[in-house]
């Protein structure tokens, strides 16, 4: 295996670690779970670079690395769910019953001697729940991990009151937005390969 598609495996390791500082109560655990996450990020762009310049493309990484990315962006949105819901559940599986879906789709072109690549609205896609990933365990890194350093608990609670507010709802938007994409762009995969799954249907 070559160092490229160990890069790709190691973000399974790192989505779980991410879970756990999401949803334990751990000192400075959001801010750990943002870093984790940012080193994911690095790992899914050098993995991708080494692939194209260095080791060559492998039918193993054209198929583990989506599905690596899907495991860390299920793992985060789960956690989310975990914290009192912080994003609806039904959002929550909405983007995951997509992620199985076009899995699946990949598993069946690939009984079949083919690979399905990233499309365009994949990517689009994957864009966009990285972002509301990004912002959602920023917010709760400043709010958990950075204001109680600077304010005194009269003042954070009473901060907290519009802070939670505001976050509430920025993120239950953002969220519906992300959840929308990521179905759209499932929709287009598997109408782009409907003649595939009608012959095997």
């Amino acid at each position: 295996m070559n160092p490229a598609n160990k890069l790709t495996l190691s973000r399974f390791g790192i989505a779980f670690v991410m879970s756990i500082f999401l949803t334990c109560p751990i000192p400075f655990g959001k801010i750990l779970a943002l870093f984790f996450f940012l080193i994911a990020g690095l790992t899914d762009y050098w993995d991708g670079r080494w692939a194209r310049n260095s080791y060559g493309v492998t039918a193993f990484g054209q198929l583990m690395d989506p599905l690596a990315d899907k495991t860390l962006v299920s793992a985060a949105f789960i956690s989310f769910v975990a914290l009192d819901q912080l994003v609806p559940a039904w959002i929550v599986i909405a983007i995951v019953v997509r992620e199985f879906l076009v899995t699946a789709l990949r598993l069946l072109a690939a009984n079949q001697g083919k690979l399905i690549p990233a499309g365009r609205w994949g990517k689009h896609k994957m864009m966009w729940q990285v972002a509301v990933i990004f912002i959602i365990i920023f917010g709760l890194a400043i709010r958990e991990d950075i204001f109680p350093l600077f304010l005194s608990p009269q003042e954070l609670q009473t901060f907290l009151i519009s802070y939670d507010y505001y976050f509430h709802y920025i993120t239950l938007v953002i969220s519906f937005l992300a959840a929308l994409l990521t179905v759209v762009s499932g929709t287009i995969y598997f109408w782009q390969f409907k003649d595939m799954v009608m012959r095997n249907a």
